[in-house]
């Protein structure tokens, strides 16, 4: 089993999507039977091989053995992966395009950059997969807190300027044998509140500015 698998295809995520199946793909995270998560789904075993054989031919989930008891061969499965994510790719035609309207202060552009991130590192996954190599990526993830907007806008500028420097240092459109790189470096607010919970009253003070 993989840690993250990619899905690209309408069909898988549409199965993927069904709220029993996905409680599927969860609880086998470790082997199961029809039989074993029907107790732990509260449904019939007859209706998790139905759901069961639906995930199988889309290839989100795998066959690990067959055991046989009397008359009767148990089928046992996990998933093939601990988490999913669905490519833009999945819905191709409507799929955002950074190209469309690039934004440095937009948070819909950085959307679209983070969706084109899903699909083509998704692609490069399946890719070096087929080729058994390890696939070279790179990031950092980390937080800052700024004391005032201000600092936040002379961060981001002494941030591209920096980036822009290193990208002009090491960048050689001539190179024999190089290879292109995409290069993303984004900045926006950390989540400090459930989704579902009310966002402040702009009456009881202000809040830090969000940008579209």
């Amino acid at each position: 089993m993989i840690d993250v698998a990619v899905i690209d295809d309408p069909a898988a995520a549409g199965v993927s999507l069904d709220p029993v199946r996905a409680r599927l793909l969860a609880v086998l995270a470790e082997p199961g039977s029809a039989t074993t998560l029907a107790a732990q789904v509260g449904l019939s075993r007859q209706k998790v091989n139905y759901h069961l054989r639906a995930l199988e031919r889309h290839g989100l989930v795998e066959l690990v053995e067959e055991r046989r008891k009397g008359n009767v061969t148990e089928r046992i499965v996990r998933a093939t992966a601990a988490s999913y994510v669905i490519s833009p790719a999945a819905l191709a035609s409507v799929a955002p395009d950074p190209g469309r309207a690039p934004d440095q202060l937009s948070a819909r552009w950085l959307l679209a950059l983070a969706a084109r991130l899903v699909r083509e590192v998704g692609e490069l996954l399946t890719r070096s997969a087929k080729a058994r190599q390890r696939l070279a990526t790179f990031a950092v993830d980390g937080e800052i807190r700024f004391a005032s907007a201000a600092d936040r806008a002379a961060f981001a500028e002494e941030l591209g300027a920096s980036v822009n420097h290193l990208v002009a240092k090491y960048h050689d459109e001539k190179a024999a044998g190089g290879r292109p790189h995409r290069l993303i470096v984004a900045l926006h607010p950390s989540l400090t509140r459930a989704a579902d919970e009310p966002a402040p009253d702009p009456a009881q003070g202000p809040t830090a500015p969000t940008e579209e």
